[in-house]
């Protein structure tokens, strides 16, 4: 070799057999010939075969390779020449010898190889290559890889990735598939066209009583859920066991008929018992501090808490004939009416919103489409209606892109999303969702989801897709299946991802969200 830079050639030929190399033994293996620093077997030698750590030449002709296992060359550091298919001769010493049929390499196979400079697995059968096959390989300055079978989806991602980052030519061809791509050259290809990140929600740990809602909060830094289980008459507070690496009960209030326990301090419950919960002091139990207006909430259906002009306010969405929604505001010690809403219209849920940089304020209701109201002058004052939109149960919100969205959950018929155009929310999209009563929106890491919970069918989780602007199908939730889903929410904590499912007629749920790397 003299001067001359390292050369690795690997000529990937035959079938059936996998090449692994031992420590020497000091002995030129059966159907090798061998001289002081090269090795030339034919045939198929006995394996597993052994040469001198400082072997420079290794050629194997005819050998039935079809595979390179981790660590073929580890044992042979000193090695500057390798070919697997055609006798080495001088006239070649710096040529590509190619046309093989390896099908698969480790990635580890080339390991411990950290001279080298020039590698060629031209024309072979390889369709991928496996992740970190270069690791190490720093000094390489020229690699070929044309006339292979390589299919371009996400196993080829990090091989583009990985080409602008060393300072080597690298011959790539073209792609054999997906149809999409076929014939196109690899080096033209654009990797952030590649969409190879999945994510999967698998079942975690059950919370046994049913329950109506669910939210998160933080005490002391730590987040902890808040359970409604109107048939166990109580708020359940939840946080994270580090030892155990589970959920467990952490704290209990008594509630009966309880609806919802918002954002730790409200308890909604039927006939007149909402009630307002608070902790007197660091360390101590949540004690009842005030009965919130009687008179007015009969059957609240849910609770929301919104700021307006720098103040807390909870706004708690009647559902009875002969009470009210009520905004509720801090007055002094306890929170106290500001403002009747939308009496005699039996609504079912409120939703907090900011539009055109105003607070705004959205009810639904059973008996007509919901309405939009905006603050100004102090209160809440109606601006206008959800077109073609009757029968919705709930909404809720999200933001995306710059606009703001609306998940309209139906019971009966197709729920829908919206999308607010400055004046009013237009049809965006329609879902099927027979036995609907919650369409959650939910930001989970970097995906913006939304689940539709059904009473007689699978819950399915949806997925924004940019491009489209649109919702698309990513998974259904179960098992175990969820029984009369009524509401999610989602909770980071301890470097992992949860999602949280109240449920009417069933356990709570939680699952775990998981990233996937597709092109790993």
């Amino acid at each position: 070799m003299g001067g001359a830079g390292i050369l690795l050639l690997l000529l990937l030929a035959g079938a059936g057999a996998v090449v692994a190399w031992r420590p020497p033994k000091g002995k030129c293996p059966l159907r090798c010939s061998c001289s002081k620093d090269s090795a030339l077997c034919e045939g198929s030698p006995d394996l597993p075969v052994s040469f001198s750590p400082t072997l420079l030449s290794l050629s194997l002709v005819r050998t039935g390779v079809t595979q390179l296992k981790a660590g073929s060359f580890l044992r042979i550091p000193s090695l500057h020449l390798l070919s697997v298919g055609l006798p080495i001769t001088p006239a070649s010493l710096h040529s590509f010898i190619e046309d093989n049929e390896i099908g698969s390499i480790s990635k580890n196979a080339l390991r411990g190889l950290r001279s080298l400079t020039h590698l060629s697995l031209a024309n072979n059968h390889l369709e991928a290559l496996p992740r970190f096959l270069f690791r190490g390989l720093e000094t390489l300055t020229h690699v070929d890889l044309r006339g292979n079978p390589f299919q371009c989806d996400c196993r080829i991602l990090w091989l583009l990735q990985w080409m602008p980052t060393m300072n080597a030519s690298v011959g790539t061809g073209a792609c054999a598939g997906p149809a999409a791509l076929s014939h196109m050259q690899i080096r033209h290809l654009d990797p952030k066209t590649f969409k190879c990140r999945a994510i999967e929600l698998s079942w975690f740990q059950t919370v046994g009583e049913s329950a109506l809602s669910v939210e998160l909060f933080s005490y002391q830094g730590e987040p902890h859920i808040v359970l409604a289980q109107p048939f166990a008459g109580r708020c359940l507070i939840l946080s994270w066991d580090y030892s155990l690496q589970r959920f467990r009960p952490e704290e209990e209030l008594p509630a009966p008929s309880v609806v919802s326990c918002s954002l730790l301090v409200l308890a909604a419950r039927l006939w007149g018992g909402s009630q307002l919960w608070a902790r007197p002091s660091p360390g101590l139990r949540l004690a009842a501090t005030q009965t919130l207006a009687p008179r007015r909430l009969l059957r609240p259906n849910d609770a929301e808490l919104l700021w307006l002009e720098g103040q807390p306010c909870f706004v708690v969405a009647d559902a009875s004939k002969a009470g009210s929604t009520t905004l509720l505001c801090r007055d002094g010690p306890g929170f106290y009416p500001h403002q009747s809403l939308h009496a005699w219209h039996r609504d079912t849920d409120a939703e907090a919103l900011e539009l055109d940089g105003r607070p705004h304020l959205l009810l639904a209701s059973a008996s007509q489409r919901p309405v939009l109201f905006h603050w100004t002058g102090g209160r809440f004052e109606r601006r206008t209606d959800i077109p073609e939109a009757e029968d919705v149960y709930a909404t809720r919100h999200f933001q995306a892109g710059g606009d703001v969205f609306l998940c309209l959950t139906r019971y009966i018929g197709d729920s829908m999303v919206m999308r607010w155009d400055g004046s009013m929310f237009r049809l965006l999209q329609q879902l099927p969702s027979r036995g609907a009563h919650v369409f959650q929106p939910l930001l989970i890491a970097r995906d913006q989801l939304a689940i539709l919970g059904s009473d007689f069918a699978f819950s399915q989780v949806l997925r924004l897709e940019p491009d489209k602007g649109l919702l698309e199908p990513l998974q259904e939730l179960g098992p175990p299946a969820l029984v009369a889903p009524r509401a999610f929410t989602h909770v980071t904590i301890a470097g992992r991802r949860f999602l949280f499912a109240a449920c009417f007629k069933g356990p709570t749920q939680i699952y775990q969200h998981h990233e996937i790397d597709l092109s790993a």
